[in-house]
């Protein structure tokens, strides 16, 4: 990767590197990895996203993979099963969330062909972002008018654990907005990225 200033906030742990260089920022379209990302997003509320990334691993392993299909039959003994893992966050709220958030991940499919065509319409119109993206920038952008209507949007169909800051997190994850550092060596990547991306329709 290019010499420049990499986002300061991965710091120099090697999984949380990883995750900055090769998917933080990078366009996903994949409704399994966008219900994850979701998911994810959910459960860090009140923690650090590298303690999210060091049980990555563990939440796949114990939620079938985030296949919303399988995680949205899980019932009071699949919950009992999750509140005893230790290998994840176990929070019953955020578990019953990702549950019936995955049911109604189905629903959106249903009605809207993707959880991907839902919830990349949400995605800000270049011209709306800031015209340079710098640590001062980055440290503000918590929420934005469009992660506010994702929130929105996902609580009408029933979501939980989707306010607007998770919401604009996960936009960041997953390259319906690139905030690296203009000189950070991922930033041109990602933005090729996008280039290459087709919305899901």
């Amino acid at each position: 990767m290019a010499e420049g200033e990499r986002c300061w906030w991965c710091g120099d742990d090697p999984l949380y590197v990883d995750y900055h260089d090769n998917e933080w920022g990078r366009p996903q379209g994949d409704d399994v990895r966008l219900f994850e990302k979701l998911c994810l997003e959910g459960f860090q509320a009140g923690l650090s996203w590298i303690t999210i990334l060091r049980k990555r691993e563990n939440f796949r392993r114990a939620f079938d993979g985030f296949r919303p299909e399988r995680v949205a039959r899980y019932g009071e003994p699949e919950i009992r099963r999750l509140l005893a893992d230790a290998g994840i966050v176990r929070h019953r709220g955020k578990i019953e969330a990702a549950i019936g958030n995955a049911r109604r991940a189905l629903e959106v499919v249903e009605r809207h062909g993707s959880l991907a065509a839902f919830l990349w319409r949400f995605e800000p119109d270049p011209a709306t972002r800031p015209a340079r993206i710098d640590r001062g920038t980055v440290v503000t952008l918590v929420t934005s008018p469009e992660s506010e209507a994702m929130s929105k949007a996902l609580r009408k169909e029933g979501f939980r654990f989707v306010g607007p800051t998770t919401m604009y997190a996960l936009m960041q994850s997953v390259g319906m907005v690139n905030d690296h550092l203009e000189d950070c060596p991922a930033r041109a990547p990602a933005l090729a990225a996008r280039a290459a991306f087709t919305v899901p329709a």
